[in-house]
């Protein structure tokens, strides 16, 4: 369980910060483009989508954290 935080929470983390550096560029870095999947496909993001991506990263942060205080199992 523990590996498996580590990786999501990581990928997360990725994911968030190269969709809010994909934002600010205007979209000129597309080196992931599945953070665009994420938040342009969902109506109440319109207009949002750097403070999306910036959620992403953070919850992205947070399970790594996490997968610091659970046990090895």
């Amino acid at each position: 369980m523990k590996r498996f935080l580590e990786i999501a929470g990581f990928l997360l983390t990725v994911l968030g910060v190269c969709g809010v550096i994909r934002e600010l560029t205007d979209g000129w870095f597309r080196l992931m483009g599945l953070t665009r999947f994420l938040t342009e496909n969902v109506a109440l993001l319109e207009g949002r989508e750097v403070f999306a991506n910036i959620v992403i990263a953070v919850v992205g942060l947070v399970l790594m954290i996490v997968s610091d205080r659970v046990s090895k199992s």
